[in-house]
């Protein structure tokens, strides 16, 4: 590798790494995430002694089910026992994941969060079946993507200007598609027209995967996704990336500019996914599974399976984590009702 690229990814990694810390201290002010009942050190130590389960709240071969089979993987390895995974898709997350959290609390059932599942969702739903502040005990960031502005190739616009310049000259010609409504990519999509001041229409689908399938057969004209479902396509020509939404360029397409050298500085946007356990899971299993996943994000072999997706390792302390569930939560939510965005 490189020494420049080596030193993206350190600096990615770096960033990532300090964001946890920044938000330690208001998780800390703020009212706990969760209460831990501290118990002995035999429990952690004889912690797994049989399969533990992880949600994936959605469904297979979407973005969250590739990073949430990665992690389970290495920690089958490291712990000594099975890491099985059950696709639990539905209404952008949330229905596995309110499964999920009825499970017992002793650190055999964990879930995979999203941006979509804690930080959107409870800006949509009326009647959601968990707080993101106080249903779990959060065990560690696990990665972080920006998103892309990606169309089909025969969307006549070679650059993000004029994406934006075809979507006023036609309003409301243009579809852009979505893992469902409230899902991170819908919110992105309003996001952007309120940013560009165009009109595009929102084509919500059941999961990522239908949306980026529509987007290749030129049913959609484009979406707001992040590299990891898309990075093949962009790769052969059956989908082009006009810009990523961060203030610096991906090491995986480094001729793709940011959205601020493409003329719409300001539309930055990127989301994560975690890994969490019931509120009342054992203090000891939640630090164990903790450094579980730390260790595992410093290998080199699952350090370069993210970087080939286009993604960022992002281990944190569960305080950290806790915190950033916070202050990004707070964030998304104002981008929510700025946007209008609804639920059908």
């Amino acid at each position: 590798m490189p020494d420049h690229e080596a030193g993206r990814r350190s600096d990615r990694t770096s960033t990532m790494q300090a964001k946890c810390r920044r938000g330690v201290i208001l998780a800390l002010l703020s009212v706990p995430l969760v209460v831990w009942p501290w118990g002995s050190t035999a429990l952690a130590q004889g912690y797994p002694t049989k399969p533990v389960k992880l949600v994936i709240p959605f469904p297979p071969a979407s973005p969250g089910d590739i990073i949430g089979r990665i992690a389970a993987q290495k920690l089958s390895e490291s712990a000594g026992q099975q890491f099985v995974v059950e696709n639990r898709a539905g209404a952008s997350g949330t229905i596995g994941t309110e499964a999920a959290l009825k499970s017992p609390a002793d650190g055999y059932t964990l879930i995979l969060g999203s941006t979509g599942t804690l930080l959107t969702a409870p800006s949509l739903y009326l009647n959601l079946g968990y707080d993101p502040t106080k249903s779990f005990a959060p065990i560690s960031l696990l990665s972080s993507a920006s998103f892309l502005v990606v169309v089909n190739p025969s969307v006549p616009a070679n650059s993000l200007k004029e994406l934006i310049d075809l979507a006023k000259a036609k309003p409301g010609q243009l579809n852009y598609g979505s893992g469902g409504n409230g899902h991170p990519m819908h919110i992105a999509g309003e996001m952007f027209k309120i940013a560009a001041g165009v009109d595009i229409v929102h084509v919500p689908y059941k999961g990522q995967s239908p949306a980026g399938n529509d987007l290749v057969a030129g049913r959609i004209q484009l979406v707001f996704d992040q590299i990891v479902a898309y990075q093949p396509h962009l790769r052969s020509g059956k989908l082009k990336a006009l810009a990523v939404a961060k203030s610096s360029r991906l090491a995986q397409l480094p001729d793709v500019p940011t959205t601020a050298e493409a003329g719409l500085p300001g539309f930055e946007l990127s989301s994560w996914f975690g890994l969490l356990a019931p509120r009342g899971t054992p203090g000891e299993i939640v630090s164990r599974l903790n450094g579980e996943v730390l260790a595992a994000l410093k290998t080199k072999e699952l350090r370069e399976s993210m970087a080939n997706l286009g993604l960022e390792p992002a281990g944190c302390s569960p305080e950290e984590f806790a915190a950033v569930i916070i202050k990004d939560g707070v964030k998304w939510s104002r981008a929510v009702k700025a946007s209008g965005a609804k639920l059908d």
